[in-house]
């Protein structure tokens, strides 16, 4: 963690023995957002019904779903609010670190960040205020999708791959590529 403080510090430039740490971590953020979509899509459901159906009570594919209560939901946010703020305060490190331009970090990152507020919000707002939340709650998964997605993504094909044009500090207008 003591790399992060340095103001130049970038992915392609750190140790191999690094990069697989990093690369460990990434993985199991992304097998974990496979298992929530793969939850997402075949427990809930894909369509605006099926979301209302899951948090309001209604027929689902095959079943009956009785309305989520105070409990239940009380319950799943305290779990996300704590594992989707670890994951992003842990993925936005290492995002920062890629030498992608300043507008595309932000633009992720305000991406991920407010779509899993949204998502954390949704449930609350389906059940309580309106049905019509429901797509809310499915841009909020599209949108975590692309924003969690490139904070995965970039970060694995600035270590491995390519990588972006770095500057060496050594002529102006020579660059160096990553290993």
């Amino acid at each position: 963690m003591k790399n992060f403080t340095y103001p130049v510090y970038k992915l392609s430039a750190t140790s191999r023995e690094i990069k697989l740490i990093y690369t460990g971590f990434l993985i199991f953020v992304a097998v974990g957002m496979l298992t929530i979509g793969l939850y997402q899509f075949k427990r809930i459901g894909a369509t605006y019904d099926l979301v209302v159906a899951y948090y309001r009570g209604g027929e689902l594919v095959q079943e009956m779903a009785y309305p989520k209560t105070f409990t239940q939901l009380l319950e799943t946010t305290h779990f996300h609010a704590f594992i989707m703020g670890i994951s992003f305060l842990t993925l936005a490190h290492l995002f920062i670190a890629t030498s992608l331009g300043p507008r595309v970090k932000w633009s992720f990152l305000g991406l991920a960040f407010f779509s899993s507020q949204a998502d954390i919000a949704g449930p609350w707002l389906i059940r309580y205020l309106s049905p019509a939340f429901a797509l809310l709650q499915l841009a909020s998964w599209l949108a975590m999708w692309l924003g969690y997605g490139a904070l995965i993504l970039l970060p694995l094909y600035e270590m491995w791959g390519k990588g972006w044009e770095q500057p060496t500090g050594e002529r102006k207008g020579k660059k160096r590529y990553p290993d």
